[in-house]
């Protein structure tokens, strides 16, 4: 009996304000739980309730924070908002309900009236075990099983019933362990399904099982209309055949016109209520057992006293008798030979003289019983199968006669004829349907008492239960009936009567009637079912298209999701014909069956920590069998059916993927890809990717700004455009101070990270790390990102274009330092200068060229990069151009030819040309720069220097000196401008080059100006060559679209470090778009294959 709860509060010493609201009196567990109701509708109403219960990782966890008072536990009561108390904890696992999600809820709406909350109490039988006995029992058992022996044979038959059966049962098997791991709400295959494997798989199959089920409702509604039109009321067609040839097609419109409006009133009742459906379940199921049960009492029967049933035959034939009572060409009335109704069938004319056909002349006609008996030895006849083409006379096996020589004429005589085609693997996808619905006892698991314990041994008996019937009904139908009584799919030898009904006992209106009502009941589960499964996958916001159809009536009823349904439906009953209908619906159903295979197979081999099922008698190996058997009998039915199914979970599965809202559900194909991940991972680290495997994995140095968004967005433009989506991206970020102060800032800036990188479609991975300095965060990055042998071998970065404004080196210093430790850790550089201007991902450059400027080499690097950046649709119609220098002593002729060559050697399409740079003088302009480089350093030196005195001095003298600290400083920094005088402006600048290019350059050392005899050689030297090159450059690349620089290496003097930036300013000036690339030390190219 159900059982009502009465909840009495428990107040404790300090609690004492209870008893003023209440006292001791019971209050009903209906009042406690209404405000938490109220939350769950108005949550589910938007996500589903499925979303709104995994959205903690507590069974229906509340919300409210209850403030804790007691003294026990004031060690953990900081801890009380996070952490719920133990006892809390268990009171909502024990408390937990779940009802069966669009049912009983929906009945309490219609009626008006709030029941008490009670617990379930269904058991496996009435629970689990009827329920898939109700849905595994249909259509096909009464309606095409008798004629899928005779056309396969008992043998035949025996394989397509058993192949079917273990396919459901390993699937059983599959999904016992799946729902007996956790508690598994409401929702069937489709829950189990997209839990397990994800959102993506779980939307296709579950989409697809939605459509198995809508095509079912077609099934049911065609087998429905077939019974009433054939055996009930064949007088009530709408359309007449006009002759032999349009019987078909008058057929198939009567079935059309009759399907659609039982389609309309079905879906009638189950939009007025659901509750009249569930009501009548139980009807539905007694009349499918009693047409079982008559039909063994007419097996028992037969052996004792057969049925009187006959068929006639003409020769070997098998004729319709509908049109004739006696089965005899002529017979003896008053001693007089009188022809019958058959001869007129036959014959021209009544007399005997008459002509008649040629095969009915020379062929006797003979009456055979129709059910010989299971002791009558027919079995052996029935052994093998009987396949034959579409139209063709149904023939009685070891039945003599003569063929005639016409028979063009057959179609007009009353032979009974094979309406289509048959072979095996028809068969096999007809006969399908008639084991799904294995799923029924998981979808009510929310109404069981033990789900758990009742839905593995439920299920599996009622696929055992059935498939004894289906095998035994195989053995004694094949044992009982003639062979070409079997064939007749329709009854027309045995008066109109389905052949299954001819068998039962005491009449075949049992059959007839029980399976008329069977078709009715189980056409309006599918179509209660498949509108909540719609809803239930709209709910979840996983396809968004779909989201309209998670709405309905007030009382949750999905009325649009029943609109479509009935659309969907309608399709399959405009085939209008239930063996064409038949292998549709088994293709959907398999592949949800293959997938739930599949999900415990993975969730089996992963040895995930939280797959811990109940039922422990699964086995992956069991899955996988399942799985594949699935998959085999999808082609076997129907290879086409099959393809058609598999687009179309694909095409929803990429919909989603792309889409689709992204939901972690902890699915089991996350820990396969994890599982992969490190199965990679482990084997990449064993040796070092060979040359011809090399990809430029980079780590993106990005800067934050004030706001935490990211300063260069371009940097990440050029990242995608670089990577074109290929290898390993980590773009990372380095925020200044403690993670414990700035740990949401952190978190803020990642994200951003994340949107822009979404937004300039960079495919990577990003982090965002807090350090005390700048300096010693990217130290760690460059030195720890990435993992094992998926590590960064580049590193891309900004130029720092304010490091001359900055008022500290260091913006200086860290630059050098990080060219310093990718030099050590042998990582290449590419270092952008100017990247703000650098083309966006959505633009397209129209022409141009990339021009790569080959000084030394740094193992192909700089021939690898414009090809990659070739490949991007940006750069797409840029040429490119490859120069080098030559010395004095080089041949310039050869050098050309030899690059060339070596292009050829590359496969790379390029332009070369060899610059020569002849020996010349030290110009005055060079030891001009040479002398603002130093002076610049040297003043620079002096402000850092009086800064830190400064600092000392402030630490040293308080307030009361504050006067003299500033005198003291202004004089510091008022002795230095004498020494650090800017001698050379921008326009000396111009005119010193002008000079230079019209020959007026000092060649004599002796006449040099006196501040020029102290200049260090070594970075004169440096100047002339950044000058006489940056020259060659610009001459020549001033308007390509992207230039590619060998970039020097800093000092190994840390002394000469300020001037290392200058060098490659000069180096850079006047180009707009550069890209400096520094190799890291290895061959990242080759010419082999």
């Amino acid at each position: 009996m159900p059982t009502n709860f009465t909840v009495v509060p428990v107040n404790d010493e300090e609690g004492n304000s209870n008893k003023a609201t209440g006292g001791d009196k019971p209050v009903s567990l209906n009042n406690i739980f209404r405000d938490e109701d109220k939350e769950n509708n108005s949550d589910g109403s938007q996500s589903g309730d499925d979303v709104q219960r995994e959205s903690h990782p507590f069974i229906n966890s509340d919300h409210d924070i209850e403030q804790y008072d007691g003294k026990n536990m004031a060690l953990f009561e900081e801890e009380m908002d996070r952490n719920p108390m133990v006892s809390s904890l268990l009171n909502k696992l024990a408390n937990y309900t779940n009802l069966t999600q669009g049912v009983w809820e929906h009945e309490e709406a219609e009626d008006g009236v709030r029941r008490v909350i009670m617990v379930p109490q269904m058991g496996t039988f009435i629970g689990v075990y009827l329920p898939c006995l109700q849905n595994i029992l249909g259509v096909i058992l009464f309606l095409r099983l008798t004629w899928m022996v005779g056309t396969a044979g008992i043998l035949g038959s025996l394989a397509i019933v058993s192949m079917c059966c273990i396919c459901t049962l390993l699937t059983a098997i599959s999904m016992s362990a799946i729902a007996t791991n956790g508690v598994v709400p409401a929702g069937g295959s489709y829950y189990m399904i997209s839990r397990s494997l994800g959102p993506e798989f779980g939307g296709a199959v579950g989409l697809c099982f939605y459509l198995g089920t809508t095509f079912a409702g077609s099934l049911y509604i065609i087998g429905t209309i077939e019974i009433l039109l054939t055996y009930i009321v064949p007088t009530a067609t709408l359309f007449e055949a006009t002759s032999i040839e349009s019987e078909g097609t008058a057929a198939l419109n009567n079935m059309r016109v009759y399907g659609t409006c039982c389609l309309l009133l079905m879906a009638l009742i189950v939009f007025v209520g659901v509750k009249y459906v569930n009501k009548l379940a139980l009807v539905f199921l007694a009349c499918v057992m009693l047409s079982i049960m008559a039909t063994y009492a007419g097996v028992i029967k037969s052996a004792i006293e057969p049925p009187e049933f006959t068929v006639c035959l003409l020769g070997n034939r098998s004729l319709k008798n509908d049109k004739f009572e006696v089965c005899a060409k002529t017979m003896n009335v008053d001693n007089q030979t009188l022809t019958t109704d058959l001869w007129k069938l036959f014959c021209n004319s009544e007399h005997l003289n008459a002509t008649c056909d040629d095969y009915f002349s020379l062929n006797n006609v003979t009456e055979i019983p129709a059910i010989p008996g299971i002791l009558s030895g027919v079995l052996k006849d029935n052994l093998w199968g009987d396949y034959g083409p579409a139209h063709t006379v149904l023939e009685k096996k070891n039945q003599d006669s003569v063929p005639a020589q016409d028979t063009s004429g057959d179609i007009y005589k009353p032979y009974v004829f094979n309406d289509i085609a048959t072979y095996f693997t028809l068969l096999v996808g007809i006969y399908f349907p008639s084991v799904t619905g294995i799923m029924a006892g998981s979808n009510r698991s929310g109404d069981l008492r033990d789900a758990q314990r009742s839905i593995p041994i439920g299920t599996i008996m009622a696929i055992v239960t059935t498939s004894f019937l289906y095998i035994s009904c195989v053995l004694f139908f094949g044992a009982c009936i003639e062979g070409v009584v079997l064939r007749d799919k329709f009854g027309d030898s045995v008066k109109k009567n389905p052949v299954i009904g001819i068998l039962a006992w005491p009449s075949p209106w049992v059959i007839v009637i029980g399976s008329f009502f069977s078709c009715c009941g189980a056409g309006l589960q599918s179509l209660t079912g498949a509108p909540r499964l719609l809803q239930a996958i709209a709910r979840d916001g996983i396809v968004p298209f779909l989201q309209i159809f998670g709405h309905g009536k007030a009382n949750g009823e999905p009325t649009w999701a029943l609109l479509l349904t009935v659309g969907i439906c309608e399709i399959g009953i405009l085939i209008a014909s239930l063996d064409a209908v038949a292998p549709i619906l088994s293709m959907f159903f398999l592949m949800c069956y293959l997938f739930v295979n599949l999900a415990c197979a993975v969730q089996t081999l992963l040895r995930t920590p939280n797959w811990r099922p109940r039922f422990k008698f699964y086995h992956w190996t069991l899955s996988f069998l399942g799985m594949s058997l699935c998959l085999s009998l999808m082609f076997i039915s129907s290879w086409y059916y099959a393809l058609v199914a598999m687009v179309i979970a694909g095409c929803i599965y990429k919909y989603i993927e792309y889409r689709g809202a992204e939901k972690e559900w902890g699915d089991g194909l996350r820990g396969l890809s994890l599982n992969a991940a490190r199965f990679a991972l482990t084997h990449l680290e064993e040796s070092p990717p060979h040359t011809k495997n090399w990809r430029p994995q980079l780590l993106v140095l990005c800067k934050l700004d004030s706001q935490l968004s990211v300063k260069h967005p371009r940097l990440l433009s050029f990242t995608t455009q670089l990577k074109a989506g290929k290898g390993l991206t980590i773009v990372c970020s380095v925020l200044e101070g403690t993670y414990m102060t700035r740990g949401t800032d952190a978190k803020t800036g990642e994200q951003n990270l994340k949107a822009v990188m979404a937004a300039e479609r960079t495919k990577g991975f990003s982090h965002v790390v807090v350090s005390s300095n700048l300096r010693d965060g990217f130290s760690l990055l460059i030195q720890s990102a990435g993992l094992g042998g998926m590590k960064h071998n580049a590193v891309l970065m900004a130029w720092p274009a304010g490091w001359k404004q900055a008022r500290d080196s260091s913006a200086r210093r860290n630059f050098i330092e990080t060219v310093r430790e990718t030099t050590e850790a042998q990582q290449a550089l590419l270092v952008a200068k100017n990247i703000d201007h650098f083309p966006g991902t959505h633009e397209r450059l129209k022409e141009g060229t990339i021009d790569v400027w080959w000084i030394v080499h740094d193992g192909g690097l700089l021939m690898l990069l414009p090809f990659l950046i070739n490949q991007h649709k940006v750069w797409r119609k840029c040429k490119m151009r490859i120069f080098t220098v030559a010395q004095m002593d080089d041949n310039s002729i050869q050098m050309k030819k030899d690059l060339q060559m070596f292009l050829y050697q590359l496969r790379l399409d390029a332009v070369v040309e060899v610059v020569e740079m002849h020996d010349s003088d030290i110009s005055a302009f060079t030891y001009e720069k040479t002398l603002v480089m130093e002076q610049r350093s040297q003043m620079l030196k002096q402000m850092q220097l009086s800064r830190t005195e400064r600092e000392r001095e402030a630490q040293l003298i308080h307030d009361r000196n504050t006067a003299s600290h500033f005198t003291k400083e202004d004089k510091a920094s008022t002795d230095k401008p004498d020494r650090v005088h800017m001698t050379w402006t921008k326009d000396k600048l111009i005119n010193e080059r002008n000079k230079q290019r019209e020959g007026m350059v000092v060649k004599d050392m002796f006449n040099m100006k006196p501040e020029w005899e102290n200049l260090n050689q070594s970075n004169v030297r440096r100047m002339h060559t950044a000058v006489k090159l940056n020259e060659v450059v610009v001459k020549k690349s001033q308007d390509s679209q992207l230039v590619l620089l060998n970039m020097p290496g800093p000092p190994k003097n840390k002394k000469g470090d300020e001037n290392y930036m200058e060098f490659l300013e000069v180096l850079m000036e006047g180009l707009d778009r550069v890209l400096l690339v520094r190799g890291g030390g290895r061959e990242v190219i080759t010419i082999y294959s």
